[in-house]
């Protein structure tokens, strides 16, 4: 196969966009000396991609009828049965829409990724069927992840399971919303600023968003390299700590892993919390909009936790806003240079690329008006900060990050855990359709301020239901060391035995 050679005023064109100007004379000479490099790309043209094999059959995918999907939860069901014995055999599972699972259609919440189908696994689809697992479906999330929220999903919002008409959290609002309605026993989520954690608060789900690189992202859609986290949403700890067991680990394919360090998580869940530091994050009750009946809740559970045993106390880590407005550099050029300008793939990494997903998502641009408009928002936001300032705010925000990352480390040199409310509110009502942009977008990021600034420091952060307030799921956030999973799971399942957190 042979590739398309340019003619001398494409390459005229080509080079005015990168601010070169060349004459009809001048571009010939150039084409002539680029036919040894063309030359080369016909040779990669004609030979097979090296993608992984995929191992199980599954069935047809479908989205199911309205009827049946009440939630609107489902963004595609296909069964997908795993081996025959495993650490997961007889669970079921349901990954997010933007989970690369062969043959099964993928949205990532968007219209203009529809149509879509992955050629391979994501790593730890296979991991999970390997460990016996079957795969029931894909699960709605929202328009290629930008919302905490869960109305910004095509083709129509999630429904909290708990509160029909209530958001059930984004971005992966149907992985929550499919476990608290019991029609999966786990889900896999993703998160970016606080994309599992949330859901699963606003749900009544526990969800885990490990420490950056433990769970390989190889076969998710990425949104930026440097905050891309993927991680289990169950209905107990148990469930959650064993599905961790089976996916985490380096699969030799993945920049974001660093020699992650893999634990027994399970075997943690009964030492107890007797022990334990735990400190209060003073900043994590003092968010702006912080519902008191929230912040009291969960108050209530650091009790329980102290009377269970751990020793507790107040601890500040000023870092923790300037984490989280270094989200906002990070995120949105990051996102806009890996996940947009970068056709989703990017470039400068070694590992799996999806050629399929790259080639399919770069039509974005011929939709772009059909964007949602958290992403626009991102969008814009990173386009004037790599227009405007070449970039700067990115990479200075990156090299501020690890002073955040140390304002952490240093309160968990004192302490085993922090502990603060996952989000600062209960699950709202779904806006109303048309409603303005302004009720749009705060809808969608009104509850991250206490979720993003992990997924830039890259600690171990997990949602746990601690209580309710007016019939709503509140969840209470378990910040541990890099690498400390085990030590969230050890405080998680202690407090989910002393009590019924629904009664609560």
């Amino acid at each position: 196969m042979s590739i398309v050679r340019p003619t001398p005023e494409q390459l005229k064109e080509l080079a005015s966009s990168l601010h070169i100007q060349l004459t009809t004379e001048q571009a010939s000479q150039y084409l002539d000396l680029m036919q040894a490099s063309f030359d080369a790309y016909d040779v990669i043209d004609g030979l097979p991609d090296e993608i992984p094999a995929v191992k199980y059959p599954r069935s047809a995918a479908a989205r199911p009828a309205a009827k049946d999907n009440p939630l609107n939860a489902w963004a595609c069901k296909s069964t997908v049965k795993g081996a025959a014995e495993g650490k997961l055999a007889g669970r079921t599972v349901v990954l997010k829409d933007n989970v690369a699972l062969a043959g099964v259609p993928m949205m990532n919440g968007s219209s203009t990724l529809e149509g879509f189908v992955p050629s391979y696994d994501a790593t730890i689809v296979t991991r999970l069927l390997d460990a016996g697992a079957t795969i029931l479906g894909k699960a709605t999330c929202e328009h290629f992840c930008l919302s905490g929220g869960s109305h910004t999903s095509d083709p129509a919002p999630v429904h909290n399971p708990r509160r029909h008409g209530y958001g059930s959290g984004g971005s992966s609002s149907g992985s929550a919303a499919l476990v608290a309605a019991g029609e999966a026993d786990m889900a896999i989520g993703g998160d970016q600023g606080g994309s599992i954690r949330i859901p699963s608060a606003f749900c009544g789900t526990y969800g885990m968003k490990a420490t950056h690189g433990l769970v390989p992202y190889t076969g998710v859609m990425p949104i930026e390299a440097t905050v891309d986290h993927v991680g289990p949403i169950t209905a107990n700890v148990r469930d959650n700590a064993l599905m961790l067991e089976v996916i985490a680990g380096a699969d030799g394919l993945d920049p974001r892993q660093y020699a992650p360090e893999v634990q027994p998580y399970t075997a943690a869940l009964d030492r107890g919390v007797r022990g334990l530091k735990i400190g209060i994050l003073t900043e994590g009750f003092a968010l702006g909009n912080m519902d008191k009946r929230v912040a009291d809740k969960v108050q209530e559970a650091i009790a329980q936790l102290e009377k269970l045993g751990a020793s507790v106390a107040t601890v500040s880590v000023e870092e923790h806003a300037l984490a989280g407005a270094l989200w906002q550099p990070i995120g949105c050029e990051g996102l806009t240079m890996q996940m947009m300008h970068g056709n989703g793939m990017g470039f400068n990494w070694k590992g799996l690329y999806d050629l399929g997903l790259l080639q399919h998502h770069a039509h974005w641009r011929e939709h772009a008006d059909d964007l949602s408009a958290t992403l626009k928002l991102c969008m814009f936001v990173g386009q004037y900060g790599l227009t405007r300032y070449q970039g700067r705010f990115y990479a200075k925000a990156q090299n501020i990050a690890r002073r955040a990352r140390a304002g952490y480390d240093k309160a968990l040199a004192d302490f085993d855990l922090l502990v603060m409310p996952t989000v600062p509110i209960i699950a709202q009502p779904l806006p109303a359709a048309g409603c303005p942009l302004a009720e749009y977008v705060a809808r969608a990021f009104e509850m991250i301020g206490n979720t993003a600034p992990l997924d830039i420091t890259g600690h171990p952060a997990m949602s746990i239901p601690c209580g309710t307030v007016d019939g709503l799921p509140v969840g209470l956030m378990l910040v541990g060391k890099h690498y400390a999973e085990a030590t969230l799971y050890q405080a998680a399942a202690a407090f989910e035995a002393s009590m019924d957190w629904q009664q609560h």
